[in-house]
């Protein structure tokens, strides 16, 4: 006989549980979370979800998300319990959930553990605590502000409190003006050993640039004056250039004089307007008066919106150049073009802009002196503390782990909180209170188009809600799940109250309803509420038409009294329609067909007794509600929380039904408290005639005892008394006869 395999000594063996119509693991251990990277991940719930639309703490989520992509993976957090497991002498202080830790409780055999755990003591020895050895969340957060807030707080970034003298604050001020600025850890604007060499780098090449002016004098022909000419040169050169083209275009064909000077009718148009020098319609006219071969004045006759800057050409470059002068030929002003054109070049070499307000002194001054000596032994220095702050770092990473890890698996490797009672799940946004209702599942929603393509396979009433609050300033999409209750007032348009998890409270109104079975009670009923509203809708429009005819034949009988020949008395139709006697004789004979059929089918079972009665009208109605309920049934077992929260952002890895008694759960239909009086008397209840009702009850007795009658049960039931009884006999005989018994007759 062959021997049975034996297991692994190392085989663990995992318990389940069943709830949503799927197994999912227990973890009810530290040593579960553990061997997590054991299990295999088809049986997990979810492999991903992401980090900004769940109900949990955001710092943890971060420290989970190692790679920032704002999604938590199924890798990552086995990476996150893996450390934390290392770092805890006993796992089950993972499944307690406290926010605080002993630093006794550290392990301190491994380096990393030694100095989260010396931090641990360095923090309660800074806060005072000399009755205990545990330091909670709270206390690590503020003393990581208070600590931070110090000049040097390890993160490798200096800011103006770092320097010790006013010379060194303004070197670190103009660093940030040039290079831009980093975020310190305190939340102040500093900058890094990155800045400091991109700053002076950039000197350097400032200098390099400089120097080369220096060296050539073409690229400065009027010397330290080059500069404001140049300036002025640039601020007219495209203008200039376009007069002198404009200059040649009319001298090539008279006929365009008036249309390069801008035409009477952008004249016309400038009349009607407030004008001002600054205006563009000013501004877009040519420089001067367009003529042939015209040179360009530049003292009269120029364009006022340019006169300022043509004077300051005039002054800074013409007259240095080529003496004072009233106009300007185009000869002479490419003359001037060709005397700049190593300057302008000169200038499109320029390294960094932002050196011209540094200026070529400053900027001279910072690279021969012992700046940036003095920043990289501030930065150092700053470094030099980063191993307090990493230890500080990984005592609040620890906290945070042991407190939300057990947490986060039970809503991602099962969904425990989900399927608990009263359970809050981390996907859960808040509560909406709509239609005497109360509903837990509601999900934040970004793109509610996108979020419905998917959502619309989960076979679940969902409403998209649009929530605002503080006068709109606020707002959200939810989806709300409907799994009890009916569906006639939900519509597109009411509005509702949603209660986010913090307690605050949204305006919530319908912008859009996916339909799918909500309940059985609905569907029983549904059957006959549409069988009322299709008769309510056909009396409507017969309603409407008819009052639509009265209308049109009210308005051809005063226009008939009114006309000339009003003595005439209008034509009255005729008394009535053969077609309309037709069709009410063959809906009469349909009807008594139907009332004959009926009358044999319930002789029978009346003499079956009030078992078959009831059993009967049983059978009625589950032939009219039954289609209604097995529809909904099966559409019911397939409601899917899945596909909802997919189209969140999540990976669901499992089937997570909600059944009809879990769907009872999550919303609830209002219901008087246990123990309430009621008073019944409604003192606006409209007054009810008793006639209709009595004629009602009148008609089913005079019908019941019709039908009996006619069957002679009547007149058996009174010892013939009353009632018809030949009739009846005969009837029953017909009744009564059995097959075998009729044979006989039929030969």
């Amino acid at each position: 006989m062959k021997k049975p395999e034996q297991r692994s000594s190392d085989a663990r063996i995992w318990r389940f549980f069943r709830a949503g119509g799927f197994d999912q693991v227990r973890l009810d251990t530290g040593r579960d979370l553990l061997e997590l990277e054991r299990l295999d991940q088809k049986l997990w719930v979810a492999l991903a979800c992401p980090v900004d639309s769940v109900q949990f703490d955001i710092r943890t989520l971060a420290l989970i998300d190692t790679d920032g992509d704002k999604r938590v993976r199924a890798a990552e957090l086995l990476a996150a319990i893996k450390w934390i497991g290392s770092l805890l002498k006993n796992p089950d202080d993972l499944i307690a959930g406290k926010d605080e830790i002993r630093w006794s409780a550290i392990n301190d055999a491994a380096e990393e553990g030694r100095a989260i755990a010396a931090a641990a003591r360095r923090a309660t020895s800074a806060l005072g605590k000399t009755d205990t050895d545990a330091v909670t969340i709270a206390e690590m957060d503020s003393l990581e502000k208070v600590l931070s807030q110090k000049p040097f707080n390890g993160d490798g970034i200096i800011t103006e409190d770092s320097a010790d003298n006013d010379a060194m604050r303004a070197i670190v001020n103009e660093i940030m003006t040039a290079c831009g600025s980093v975020t310190d850890r305190s939340g102040k604007p500093g900058i890094s050993g990155e800045k400091v060499d991109t700053f002076f780098a950039q000197a350097r090449d400032y200098d390099a640039w400089y120097a080369e002016s220096q060296r050539d004098p073409a690229i400065r022909p009027l010397g330290d004056a080059t500069d404001p000419a140049g300036r002025a040169i640039a601020a007219v050169r495209d203008k200039i250039n376009d007069y002198f083209v404009r200059c040649a275009v009319a001298a090539f064909d008279d006929r365009a004089v008036s249309a390069l000077n801008g035409g009477e009718k952008c004249f016309e148009a400038m009349g009607t307007k407030p004008l001002t020098f600054e205006s563009t319609e000013i501004s877009g006219l040519p420089l001067a008066r367009i003529q042939p071969y015209r040179p360009l004045p530049l003292v009269k006759d120029v364009n006022p919106a340019w006169a300022d800057k043509i004077g300051r050409f005039a002054a800074d470059a013409v007259r240095p150049v080529l003496g004072t002068r009233e106009s300007l030929s185009e000869s002479e002003w490419q003359r001037l073009l060709a005397a700049f054109a190593p300057y302008f070049a000169w200038l499109t070499r320029q390294p960094a802009a932002a050196f011209d307000t540094l200026g070529i002194a400053r900027t001279r001054e910072l690279l021969n002196g012992s700046a940036r000596t003095t920043l990289a032994t501030l930065i150092e220095k700053d470094k030099a503390e980063s191993a307090t702050f990493d230890a500080l770092l990984g005592l609040e990473k620890l906290l945070r782990f042991q407190r939300d890890l057990s947490t986060l698996c039970t809503n991602f490797v099962n969904f425990k909180d989900f399927y608990s009672k009263g359970g809050a799940a981390i996907f859960k946004a808040g509560t909406l209170y709509l239609d005497q209702r109360s509903c837990d599942l509601c999900i934040k929603v970004d793109d509610v188009v996108k979020h419905s393509l998917m959502s619309a396979m989960a076979g679940t009433y969902l409403v998209y809600c649009e929530c605002r609050r503080h006068a709109g300033n606020e707002k959200m999409n939810i989806v709300a799940a409907f799994t009890n209750g009916e569906s006639d007032n939900l519509l597109v348009g009411r509005n509702g109250v949603f209660y986010d998890r913090a307690g605050n409270d949204w305006d919530a109104t319908i912008i859009k309803i996916l339909e799918n079975p909500i309940s059985l009670g609905q569907a029983f009923w549904l059957p006959y509420k549409s069988f009322v509203r299709m008769i309510e809708t056909l009396v409507a429009r017969r309603a409407t038409a008819a009052d639509a005819q009265s209308t049109t034949n009210l308005g051809k009988t005063a226009a008939a009294a009114t006309s000339t020949n009003a003595s005439v008395p209008p034509a009255f139709p005729n008394k009535l329609d053969i077609g309309v006697v037709a069709a009410l004789g063959v809906a009469a004979g349909a009807l008594g067909t139907f009332v004959a059929t009926l009358m044999g089918y319930t002789a029978g079972i009346v003499r079956l007794g009030p078992f078959a009665i009831i059993g009967a009208l049983a059978g009625v109605v589950l032939l009219i509600s039954g289609p209604s309920l097995i529809l909904a049934y099966i559409k019911l077992r397939k409601r899917n929380l899945a596909p909802i929260l997919d189209a969140s952002g999540w990976a669901i890895n499992a089937k997570a039904r909600i059944n009809v008694p879990f769907g009872a759960q999550l919303t609830r239909v209002a219901a008087l408290p246990p123990g309430s009086q009621r008073d019944l008397a409604d003192p606006y209840a409209e007054k009810k005639s008793p006639w209709p009702r009595l004629i009602i009850v009148a008609i089913i007795v005079y019908a019941a005892y019709a039908a009996l009658d006619h069957f002679g049960f009547v007149n058996t039931w009174t010892g013939g008394i009353i009632g018809h009884k030949r009739a009846a006999a005969e009837k029953s005989a017909i009744i009564d006869k059995t097959p075998a018994q009729a044979a006989p007759e039929s030969k």
